[in-house]
């Protein structure tokens, strides 16, 4: 098990390595006057890249959540039933914090809460 919890470890790190560069990123702030007529386009970019912005720090929550779970010894146990998420799941979503029926118990406002990037359209 503490080998398998090493892969996720470092798939964890990796993610949170990847969100935290992207974050870096100057997503394109315009420093200049912007004519009339690219205003709305330049709007609509600054809403996206804002919205990227919550999405990764979304993630960035989740994922230092799990390694949080990881140092504590309770990682890869849903905190719902307390039985153990299949190695499965967390391979796909290593920040899982619960097992799929308690997952789909739960209801899409947690889903949407917890993974909203996966929602986002």
């Amino acid at each position: 098990m503490k080998a398998a919890h090493e892969v996720h470890r470092q798939a964890l790190l990796k993610k949170r390595d990847l969100i935290l560069s992207a974050l870096r990123l100057d997503r394109g702030q315009p420093n200049e006057r912007v004519a009339e007529e690219d205003q709305g386009t330049v709007a609509h970019e600054q809403f996206v890249s804002m919205r990227l912005n919550y999405l990764d720090y979304a993630q960035l929550r989740l994922i230092d959540e799990a390694l949080d779970r990881l140092e504590s010894g309770d990682y890869g146990i849903c905190l719902s039933c307390e039985e153990q998420i299949p190695v499965k799941r967390l391979a796909a979503l290593p920040w899982a914090k619960y097992c799929v029926p308690c997952q789909e118990q739960i209801g899409v406002a947690q889903l949407i809460e917890e993974h909203p990037f996966r929602l986002a359209s």
